[in-house]
């Protein structure tokens, strides 16, 4: 598989932004079939840098009423991968 494809986007949110600054480590959304030496594969192979670690995270998505109808929103994977020393990714910079 493309490591393209396994990567889904880039996860921006203040407490992404907040591990990606205080702690080196980046998160994304990944594809469902996804696991932690496939990401860190492909990680390491689309963006060039070095993961020390994984974590894979099943996000289940929340369940929404409207008036009498009821719906859901779909669930996806969340990875946090953790940056070797000195490793930096300029993705997120201006």
């Amino acid at each position: 598989m493309n490591p393209h494809d396994l990567i889904v986007r880039p996860l921006l949110t203040e407490k992404s932004t907040s591990l990606r600054e205080n702690h080196n480590k980046v998160c994304f959304v990944v594809r469902r079939e996804a696991n932690r030496t496939s990401v860190k594969q492909a990680v390491e192979e689309a963006l060039n840098v070095k993961v020390e670690k994984v974590n894979i995270i099943n996000m289940i998505g929340k369940t929404k009423r409207l008036n009498r109808f009821v719906g859901k929103r779909p669930d996806w994977k969340k990875a946090v991968v953790t940056l070797k020393k000195g490793e930096k990714l300029d993705l997120f910079e201006g």
